[in-house]
């Protein structure tokens, strides 16, 4: 028997304001989530699988429309014309309070309840999965210490959407120790929630597969399901099927060499050209960091809209289909660099003094706080700038001092 086991599908998420950055390439980003999911179907089909697991967050939240579940609803029943069941849970963005309307699933799927664990036997196939579904966006509660016992004679499949023992940058939600998974004595455990893959035990095989789809440059590499196969009821091989259509990358560039805008260029160029080799023909979305103590650190922060037009020029060049999400300069001048010219040392020495100056930057930052107070708190928090750190505000006054500088030193004398 061959199974594949996905989880966090996220069909349809949003990515804010995508539109308005990517231009011509938005469209790949804005479907990559359905086309992953449709590579998955796709292999499940063409490799005639047994089953799939899908361990939770089918969706992203309620749908505006039923054009997202109806898209699901063809991909399944595509799988019901093969002979393939599908054995589901929601999880926190897809619990059962989260989406407000709802279609019927094809007959191969098994959805299951809210209410308490329950047990699905496909005696053809010599399984039984147990599973629940979230009945809330907030779960609490270890929901894995309820879960039944193993069925005896079939090879027993637990399917969970937990935050396990907890993990950076994902909320606790049904929490559990690796031990009280063991201790069901299910031969796999197919979780869900954690988009980064991750096998934490190996005996019985307990897996997050990460998700189908990186959706932001913190969920970067190769994404999609786990493929698993049983022979004689245990677990002879899993293998990770990446089904991902755009691959996200933070690319880091030690600039530290350039004296100037134009010897960077072949710096960055080089850094594309070797992130499109290892992206498997994929579209790739590149978070470009800008690292080293340079001379051209001015003209780097100084002049970001040529930057990043020089940036996308190198992005085209780079025979590969590449997007350029971002350029963050995180450069700094060598120690005792000049001022652009002569005539602006004071001005120099006036801008450290100022950074130096405790009161004022904090007047500073009591400015920049209101400012920030007036955004939507959704803005602020992807911007991360929620709680604005010693380390940032040192970033914004030296990235304002580079601005000032570079436009002053640039600007045409008006007699």
């Amino acid at each position: 028997m061959r199974f594949i086991h996905a989880a966090d599908l996220h069909l349809d998420s949003p990515l804010s304001g995508l539109r308005e950055r990517a231009g011509e390439q938005a469209e790949k980003l804005v479907g990559a989530t359905r086309r992953a999911f449709e590579k998955l179907v796709d292999f499940a089909v063409e490799e005639s699988v047994d089953l799939v697991v899908i361990a939770g967050d089918v969706f992203d939240g309620d749908w505006p429309d039923h054009g997202t579940g109806l898209f699901f609803v063809k991909m399944l029943a595509r799988l019901d014309a093969a002979g393939i069941p599908v054995a589901m849970i929601r999880g926190n963005h897809d619990a059962a309070s989260v989406i407000s309307k709802r279609l019927s699933w094809p007959a191969n799927v098994r959805e299951f309840s809210s209410r308490s664990p329950e047990t699905w036997t496909l005696p053809e196939l010599g399984v039984a999965i147990h599973g629940q579904s979230f009945a809330d966006r907030a779960i609490p509660q270890n929901l894995a210490a309820g879960y039944p016992d193993p069925v005896p004679g079939l090879f027993n499949i637990g399917i969970l959407h937990t935050s396990a023992t907890g993990r950076p940058g994902h909320d606790t939600y049904a929490p559990c120790e690796l031990r009280d998974l063991v201790s069901k004595r299910y031969d796999y455990w197919a979780l869900g929630h954690v988009h980064t893959r991750e096998v934490l035990c190996e005996d019985p095989h307990v897996i997050f597969p990460g998700n189908l789809q990186g959706r932001h440059v913190n969920e970067p590499g190769a994404k999609g399901f786990t493929l698993v196969t049983v022979e004689s009821g245990r677990v002879r091989r899993i293998e990770p099927v990446a089904v991902d259509v755009v691959r996200w990358a933070r690319v880091a560039v030690d600039v530290s060499s350039a004296s100037a805008l134009d010897e960077t260029c072949p710096l960055i160029g080089r850094a594309l050209k070797a992130a499109v080799d290892v992206a498997d023909g994929r579209m790739l979305a590149v978070r470009l960091v800008l690292t080293g103590a340079s001379p051209a650190h001015r003209v780097l922060a100084g002049d970001p809209e040529r930057l990043e037009a020089e940036c996308s020029s190198l992005a085209l060049q780079a025979q590969g289909d590449v997007w350029i999400e971002r350029v963050e300069v995180n450069t700094v001048l060598p120690a005792m660099a000049p001022a652009p010219s002569e005539g602006f040392n004071d001005l120099v020495q006036l801008l450290h003094d100022v950074r130096a100056d405790p009161d004022e930057s904090a007047a500073i930052r009591d400015a920049l706080e209101q400012g920030l107070g007036k955004l939507p708190a959704g803005a602020r928090s992807k911007s991360g700038l929620d709680n604005l750190s010693p380390e940032q505000l040192e970033r914004i006054l030296a990235d304002a001092e580079a601005l000032l500088l570079h436009h002053l030193a640039t600007e045409p004398v008006q007699s």
